[in-house]
């Protein structure tokens, strides 16, 4: 008989494969992620960039998900122009001066620029401060994708491009974003005939 421990591992990797399991059932996952790919490669090759957001563990994956276009994925290629909000300066200068929920905002305001795209993470979909970061790139002329969690939240609808990721827990819902995020990089680099 499986000790507590145990128990729990099977359980979580059961719930995570049951969340692919209903995020492959969808036909539509690779038109889409090819589709988003094509709209930032588009920007690049036009000398805009990517801007990426999130709260705690979404934080990490924006940031995860710049790095590997700005450093490198799986082979050695040229830099990509992708910035993650994760400065602690910017944002506690933000939050203390006018308020936690325009960290994004200011920073998409500062260095959004029409034709740029910015992708916002939220496993809930209600995160205020993301919400106005998708405000402020709609003002700026920027295309905006949502990776969103539950049932897409107050954010559903307000993004050219976004996937409600299936999971009941945050941390099943960000697996499933880190999986878009990377099959993105993949496409992308296979859009500017890099990869």
């Amino acid at each position: 008989m499986p000790d507590k421990a145990e128990k729990s591992a099977h359980d979580a990797l059961a719930a995570a494969s049951d969340a692919l399991s209903a995020f492959l059932a969808d036909p539509d996952q690779a038109t889409r992620i090819a589709r988003v790919a094509r709209a930032i490669a588009s920007a690049i090759r036009s000398g805009g960039k990517v801007l990426a957001c999130g709260n705690g563990g979404s934080s990490a994956d924006a940031m995860h998900f710049c790095e590997e276009l700005t450093g490198r994925f799986r082979d050695n290629r040229r830099a990509l122009p992708a910035i993650a909000c994760v400065d602690p300066g910017h944002i506690t200068c933000t939050a203390n001066d006018f308020g936690y929920e325009f960290v994004f905002s200011r920073w998409v305001e500062a260095l959004g620029r029409r034709g740029d795209v910015l992708i916002v993470l939220s496993t809930s979909g209600n995160s205020r401060n993301i919400v106005r970061a998708v405000e402020a790139a709609s003002s700026v002329g920027l295309t905006r994708v949502a990776l969103l969690g539950g049932t897409g939240g107050v954010l559903s609808g307000l993004c050219e491009h976004q996937w409600i990721a299936p999971g009941r827990t945050s941390d099943r819902i960000q697996e499933i974003h880190m999986l878009i995020l990377h099959t993105l990089v993949g496409c992308i680099e296979v859009e500017l005939g890099i990869a």
